[in-house]
């Protein structure tokens, strides 16, 4: 079991590497992360080296039984390289060249910058390859940096040579004559800059894709230099909009998925969300909670200390669901710095500190958790493709409130709210273990994805499909003769007509008289919802949020519907199952109820906490709240406490 954190000794005084290095022993942390951002002190000069002070920081933690995930710190080029190689810089896609004198400074097609990263790994694999201490490969920090530059632009069009072929299936695959956009020479293609109006979400969507495939193609460089040590290699994925990686893709190229976890809101969901899409990345392979704050929250730009106890429960959430270990960021709070008010293992107040204690106190949990094989057997599962987020992430929408994270984020926290853990899966995933799928707002899907989920309702399979799903091909083109064109014979109905919502629609149950009579058939806006049937399971106040649809049945039938008649919830048998469809934004209670009519149960835990069961019997459960709870564990579980035990029955 891993713990530990980023440490960075070039930023202290070597007698305060002693110390450190006490304070780990103490905190039972036994892997550190060690020069990530250390460029400038490794290569003070071009192609000079300077590894004295990095050989007496790696054996000082070799002779206290601490291993190193010893990183490249190529993310952070230093002054020299700047200076010296002006167009390796980033250029943004208003055109400004940036400047050095912060991090990320770099552009990913530079040949210069990929000569100068290569040459860096290569000598710290040579000089450390075969060291006591080292454990692990940390190739760079958070890939993510965009360029626009003409470096870039010449990548990008070899990317799309790769891709396409040929310009006449490019300029079809990028509906180029439209706004007269046809290119009759690659050498015209660049990537999507700054332009007077909406730019072309094909493009859009394909930069992404060769970002994400170029900043691949520099890990794989330096990962291929180090993997001859015999030693793991991985990168440590960040999570966000802004990040053009698809973490699917990335996952089969790393020898561990590593991911970096900052809740910003309810730490509870967004803990488990997080652990639970670095479970599907991996796909039964190891993964590792490489980053997280410790003592503090980051929310709304403010710091927020997190309350007793919630460093531990948080850490357990993804132990829970199969982490190998516990990462912070980072060791020792910096003293100064762009970051220096970043919270550490060890914060600015030293080693009496609250922090610091609870940080000791779990250290020594983790030495006593018992050794087992994880793996969850999950029924339920999220469509999770990164495509189709950045998609939605296109100018031009029929609503500025489409989203793609929002829905997501609704399906998981609604199954975590009921004891259900689920697995995440790509549209073209083999799905059928699962008994129930989610679909929330998949813009994008694919003739062959498409087909898959068809086979999975036909088998027998239950498939919840949210608004603005299977709209558009890869390629951001329409599936035309009705919405939503690439699922509407598997869901059995038709729609031609939306109606982005201003404010929410007042969704009333059991066939109350609604409050306004609509004056057109096709715009529900601003009517109820009303369930078929006065079914008891609807006993809810529905209420539809941002989007509305006229949907006409073509097979299914109407669950719910919008006040003027039109459905607004459907049911369709197909095959041996059953696909569900939902024309609106429903809030969390809402869409729980939807869940709890296509058949999904709520667990026996109490509300606040989790049980995750692995296969071979091991049961964690983690108390989210502030009162003791009995009967889940051999013990009372304390407030806001965790136990681990066995149960062979499951």
């Amino acid at each position: 079991m891993r713990y530990g954190g980023d440490y960075n000794p070039e930023q202290w005084p070597e007698e305060v590497w002693h110390e450190d290095v006490a304070l780990m022993c103490q905190a039972s942390v036994n892997l550190v992360t060690v020069g990530v951002f250390s460029w400038s002190r490794l290569e003070p000069v071009e192609g000079e080296y300077d590894f004295g002070w990095l050989d007496r920081v790696l054996d000082l933690l070799a002779a206290n039984d601490i291993q190193v995930n010893l990183a490249t710190p190529t993310a952070s080029p230093p002054p020299w390289f700047s200076l010296a190689y002006p167009d390796a810089l980033t250029v943004t896609a208003d055109g400004v060249r940036l400047t050095h004198g912060s991090r990320d400074t770099y552009c990913v097609s530079a040949l210069p910058y990929r000569t100068a990263a290569k040459r860096m790994a290569t000598a710290l694999a040579g000089r450390y390859g075969e060291h006591p201490a080292l454990a692990m490969w940390h190739v760079h920090n958070e890939y993510g940096t965009w360029c626009h530059c003409d470096h870039v632009a010449g990548a990008f069009r070899e990317w799309l040579r790769r891709r396409y072929g040929a310009l006449d299936v490019l300029n079809e695959a990028w509906t180029a004559d439209f706004w007269s956009q046809r290119y009759s020479d690659w050498a015209q293609i660049t990537p999507p800059r700054k332009t007077q109006y909406l730019a072309n979400p094909a493009q859009l969507l394909d930069f992404r894709r060769f970002l994400s495939d170029e900043m691949l193609a520099c890990y794989v460089e330096q990962r291929d230099i180090l993997r001859p040590t015999g030693v793991p290699v991985t990168t440590n994925f960040v999570f966000g909009g802004w990040v053009p990686a698809d973490h699917w893709r990335w996952a089969e190229e790393v020898d561990l998925v590593a991911i970096d976890d900052y809740p910003s809101g309810n730490a509870e969901e967004e803990s488990a969300f997080a652990a639970d899409l670095a479970r599907s990345w991996a796909r039964g392979r190891p993964w590792l909670l490489m980053e997280q704050a410790a003592g503090v929250r980051y929310t709304g730009g403010r710091m927020i200390p997190k309350e007793p106890g919630a460093l531990a429960r948080h850490s357990m959430q993804h132990i829970a669901r199969g982490s190998q270990g516990v990462m912070f960021f980072q060791w020792r709070a910096s003293r100064g710095g762009a970051e220096q008010w970043h919270h550490g293992m060890v914060p600015h107040a030293g080693p009496s500190s609250r922090t610091f204690q609870e940080i000791s106190a779990l250290g020594k949990t983790l030495t006593e958790l018992p050794d087992h094989v994880p793996g969850i057997d999950a029924k339920v599962a999220i469509l999770w493709d990164y495509e189709a987020w950045w998609a939605l992430q296109s100018p031009g929408l029929p609503s500025p409130d489409l989203d793609y994270l929002k829905p997501i984020r609704q399906a998981h926290r609604t199954l975590w709210r009921r004891g259900i853990i689920p697995d995440f899966a790509h549209p073209s995933d083999d799905i059928s273990q699962y008994e129930t799928i989610l679909v929330p707002s998949l813009y994008l899907i694919t003739s062959k994805s498409a087909a898959n989920l068809t086979t999975f309702v036909q088998n027998g399979g239950t498939l919840i499909v949210s608004y603005f799903t299977a709209l558009a091909n890869e390629h951001c083109q329409v599936h035309l003769n009705g919405h939503p064109g690439a699922l509407r014979h598997l869901l059995g109905i038709s729609i031609d007509e939306f109606t982005p919502l201003t404010e929410p629609i007042p969704l009333l149950a059991n066939h109350a008289t609604p409050n306004a009579t609509p004056s057109h058939a096709h715009s529900p806006d601003p009517n109820p919802l009303l369930p078929q049937d006065g079914d008891p399971t609807w006993n809810v106040q529905l209420t539809g949020m941002i989007w509305s649809e006229n949907v006409r049945l073509v097979g299914a039938e109407a669950v719910v519907t919008y006040s003027s008649g039109t459905p607004a919830i459907t049911r369709n048998r197909y095959g041996a199952g059953t696909a569900w469809y939902l024309s609106t934004q429903l809030d969390d209670d809402g869409y729980a109820a939807l869940l709890t009519a296509a058949g999904l149960p709520v667990a026996s835990a109490p509300p606040g906490v989790e049980v995750i069961r692995h296969r071979d019997g091991t049961v964690y459960a983690i108390n989210h709240t502030k009162d003791a709870v009995h009967g889940i564990a051999p013990n009372p579980l304390p407030p806001g406490g965790f136990a681990i035990f066995n149960d062979p029955c499951r």
